[in-house]
This record gives C-alpha cells, sequence and structure tokens, in this order.
C-alpha cells in the first residue's frame, strides 16, 4: 500500500503497561505515551472498560485521543479473525493518516496478548508501517515477587501456560517440568488443582488473584481455590521443589 498523499504513515507502538500497578509501568512506555496522538486498547463487546487504558491514564498527555476496541470474549475462531481484521483496520487508517499510535496491553503485548494477534495481521499486510513493540513486566513476574518465590534457578526450567482448557496442557507435557505457571486460571480451577497435585507441584503452589491491584489476594493452600468463585485475574505458580 501507498502512502495516501504522501503523508508518512506514524509509528505503531506495542505497550505492556504491566500487572496493575501504575508503578510498574517501564520507563520508556511512560514516555511515550506523553509523545503519541492515540491510543487504542481491547475491551469486552460486553462493556465499555479497560483496565489497562485506567493503569496509564496518569501517564497519557490530556490531547490524547483514547478509543477502546470491543473484542469479542468466544472460541469461536471465524469471530474472533474478524474482529482483530476490522481493528487492524481502523489502527492502519489512522497510522495512514501520519498519527503515531498505541495500542496498550496488560502486562507484556507479547505474552498472552491481543496485541499479537493484531501484529501478525498488520506486519502481513501493511509491511510500510513502522512498529515499535516496548516489553512490560508479566503478570507471573509479578506474582513471584509478590510471594517472594523464585521462578527458576540453577538448570531448572519453566512452563507457562494458559488456564482456559484447564490442566490439559501440563497433562500433556510427557518430560519433567521444574516450574509451572498457569495464567488466566478462573474457569477450570478444579482441574488445575488436581493436574498440579498429580504432577508432583501441588505441595508448593501458590494462587495469586488480581497481582499488582490494591485488592490483591494471595492463596497458599491451592485447594481452597476450588470452592473460590471464578476471578478472570488468577494465575497459579506451581513447583517441584521448594517452600511454600
Amino acid at each position: 500500500m501507498q502512502e495516501a498523499n504522501n503523508i508518512k504513515p506514524g509509528i505503531l507502538y506495542g505497550l505492556g503497561v504491566g500487572p496493575g500497578d501504575p508503578e510498574l509501568i517501564p520507563v520508556k512506555t511512560a514516555r511515550i505515551l506523553q509523545e503519541v496522538d492515540m491510543v487504542f486498547s481491547a475491551s469486552s463487546t460486553k462493556n465499555k472498560h479497560s483496565l489497562a487504558t485506567n493503569i496509564a491514564s496518569n501517564y497519557l498527555s490530556e490531547n490524547t485521543w483514547v478509543r477502546l476496541l470491543p473484542f469479542p470474549m468466544t472460541k469461536n475462531r471465524r469471530e474472533a479473525e474478524k474482529a482483530w481484521e476490522e481493528h487492524s483496520q481502523k489502527i492502519v487508517d489512522n497510522l495512514e493518516q501520519g498519527y503515531n499510535v498505541a495500542f496498550l496491553t496488560l502486562g507484556d503485548p507479547l505474552t498472552y496478548s491481543t496485541y499479537g494477534y493484531l501484529l501478525k495481521i498488520i506486519k502481513r499486510d501493511y509491511p510500510h508501517i513502522q512498529i515499535e513493540t516496548i516489553p512490560g513486566i508479566t503478570s507471573y513476574q509479578a506474582g513471584a515477587a509478590a510471594v517472594n518465590t523464585p521462578l527458576v534457578e540453577g538448570e531448572e526450567n519453566l512452563l507457562l501456560l494458559s488456564g482456559v482448557e484447564g490442566g490439559q496442557g501440563l497433562r500433556n507435557i510427557t518430560e519433567k517440568v521444574d516450574n509451572v505457571v498457569f495464567l488466566k486460571a478462573y474457569k477450570n480451577m478444579q482441574d488445575i488443582v488436581d493436574t498440579l497435585q498429580a504432577s508432583g507441584h501441588g505441595k508448593h503452589s501458590v494462587g495469586i488473584l488480581r497481582c499488582g491491584f490494591p485488592e490483591e489476594e494471595i492463596v497458599w493452600n491451592i485447594q481452597e481455590l476450588k470452592d473460590k468463585p471464578p476471578k478472570y485475574w488468577t494465575m497459579v505458580i506451581g513447583k517441584q521443589n521448594g517452600e511454600n
């Protein structure tokens, strides 16, 4: 695609705003937020709310235009892809007008992030667009810090999983896993807890709910997670060896 009316396209910034605490936003991200012309962030089609935008609000310039892009919370791949395509086009339309644009995401923009899907489309269909992605602190890094527990030591390995399908991802691993992190562990907690117990991680596992937010909660006995109402911002860190 050629530059429209000889206007040089703006730069797309993928910005991770961290796990919840505004003070954990990277310095570089804070600077870019003051410089961009507009900010996009994902929201659910069921509401007009963005935690990422709220976290970054103190760093935004008064003149920055903020727009929420609604994404459906669905397992229907076709429906999700349609939203990715449409919202990628909206972002590129503004870039083509010369605006510098930021897309905000919780945690890190390249770890289980909506930004990753948009990034693939824009890189594929609009290769002339300049993109800069700034890493952010992930929820599991903040979670490990909250319980003062190393994620890996020495020659240990770390397995990072989505908990959307319960503990199946860990059960599929046949080799020894020293440490494991389940993100999005909210709907299938019973299966995740049972899987961690069976794999030998249960004794040294801990649950962290809404890490980095004022209402953060740490659950040292993961069996208690089976009886807690599901909360979206829930992770579990499990270790083969260590102290709980």
